[in-house]
């Protein structure tokens, strides 16, 4: 038994293909809503905010892949994320089962600085400070060896389906939309994006890989990294045609996240 907490986002959905493509037939998808992926698969109701129903979700897993996501609300991940980690925590415990959970960089700093497996979580931020305390308790309880345990770790998403992020909202979005694509503050540095399909498969490796525990895993991106520029050139060719688009100033966006946030 393999067991999704948090299965029915994008992640999610990708790792249960991989799972059930290599891996296992035996899938539990776990949410307050859950669906099926895979016609194998068995949904399982549960809130990871109460304690018995993560254990009660966990019960007979070998391997439990954390994947859920939380409104993008910096309130609830800092009141949410730290209880959830816990919860899953000690049901993985009890259960004797394998934990890998999925992670994102916002705990690390915001600056230009190569970023590796060993970078600080010292961001400042509400959202990087929720993320450094779920991933800090679970380094914890893998370094006292409550757990075996591995983090795996990406920047922003793009990619097919139900998939969410900056990138997918302002740009192949709008251009679905007959509109002009946005781009953040500027569109002449590098940036690093993950394939959601790549983050499913490589998280579903790492969990069916006994020498992948114990540590934390940047999940692979192409090394070849464009500058939005570049991103929509590609784009561009790849159409046959020229793709114009605006870059957006600090003023719009804070008023769009301030529309996210509510």
């Amino acid at each position: 038994m393999q067991t999704i907490l948090g299965a029915n986002g994008i992640i999610g959905e990708e790792l249960a293909k991989e799972l059930k493509a290599k891996y296992t037939s035996d899938i539990r998808i776990v949410g307050r809503k859950p669906q099926k992926i895979n016609e194998s698969d068995t949904p399982h109701k549960a809130d990871l905010l109460k304690p018995d129903e993560v254990k009660e979700a966990v019960e007979g897993s070998e391997i439990v892949f954390l994947t859920v996501g939380l409104p993008y609300n910096s309130k609830i991940w800092l009141r949410d994320w730290g209880p959830l980690m816990e919860n899953v925590i000690l049901a993985c415990m009890e259960h004797k089962a394998k934990l890998v959970y999925f992670d994102n960089t916002y705990a690390y700093p915001q600056d230009a600085i190569e970023q590796t497996e060993e970078t600080p979580m010292t961001s400042k931020g509400k959202k990087g400070i929720a993320r450094a305390t779920a991933a800090k308790l679970m380094l914890k309880a893998m370094g006292e060896k409550k757990i075996e345990g591995a983090i795996c770790r990406a920047p922003e998403f793009y990619g097919p389906g139900k998939t969410k992020g900056f990138t997918n909202a302002l740009v192949f979005e709008t251009l679905k939309a007959g509109k002009k694509p946005k781009i953040f503050l500027r569109d002449d540095v590098l940036r690093t994006l993950i394939y959601t399909p790549d983050a499913g498969k490589a998280m579903a490796l790492i969990g069916n890989t006994p020498s992948a525990y114990g540590t934390t895993w940047h999940l692979p991106c192409d090394d070849n990294r464009l500058t939005y520029k570049e991103f929509i050139e590609e784009i561009s060719t790849q159409l046959g045609r020229k793709i114009d688009y605006m870059v957006l100033k600090r003023w719009l966006i804070n008023i769009l996240l301030c529309s996210i946030r509510t």
